[in-house]
């Protein structure tokens, strides 16, 4: 039996609710930073061992992994409008979920970016996964010494802001779902129905 229209267009954003292909990139990607975050703080806390390598080797492949994806995400977005926002929404929130989602996808692009940086610098090979060699992100050239420090320090300010960000995010989620009781947390969880409709329509 062929799948029906309806579940077909589940796949895709529609106005009230996110599509499956969305909600994967989201709790995916999510899921891998959280991840990511908390390996390479611990990795940064180890004295220089094996241990210390191998962890920062799934730092770097996993950090690899949130940048191709986000890119991903990104286009998938560009193709898919996103769901609307409750009507009744304040002019001040809707600029602060602008805001921090403009942010998180820059940060998810740009962190993963200064790792390779720092990497590159480090003259360090890496295999992604240990099967797909990572070429350097910067010229053999460069002065390693200073454009490694400089990402090193922009990495270190980049995981202090998306930790902000996070927290920023997952509260607002609460508060929408607790405070506001609309749906903006339900339609983005996995087994939400497409039809669900938003508050204020």
């Amino acid at each position: 039996m062929r799948p029906s229209r309806a579940k077909k267009m589940r796949l895709r954003n529609t106005s009230s609710n996110w599509g499956t292909i969305a909600k994967a990139f989201h709790w995916l990607i999510a899921l891998l930073i959280i991840t990511n975050l908390g390996l390479g703080y611990w990795a940064e806390g180890l004295a220089v061992s094996p241990t210390k390598v191998e962890a920062f080797y799934w730092h770097k492949s996993i950090g690899l992994t949130v940048l191709w994806l986000a890119l991903l995400r990104l286009l998938w977005r560009f193709t898919n409008p996103s769901p609307r926002l409750p009507s009744d929404m304040s002019g001040w929130e809707r600029a602060l979920a602008h805001t921090s989602h403009v942010l998180l996808y820059v940060l998810m692009i740009a962190m993963p970016l200064s790792g390779w940086v720092i990497h590159s610098a480090a003259n360090f090979p890496l295999d992604l996964y240990g099967v797909f060699p990572v070429p350097d992100i910067i010229p053999a050239s460069a002065d390693e010494s200073a454009v490694g420090d400089l990402a090193k320090a922009a990495h270190y300010w980049m995981f202090i802001t998306i930790c902000g960000l996070l927290a920023l995010h997952v509260l607002g989620a609460l508060k929408h779902h607790i405070v506001n009781r609309d749906t903006v947390l339900r339609r983005m969880l996995p087994f939400s129905r497409a039809s669900d409709p938003i508050r204020g329509e």
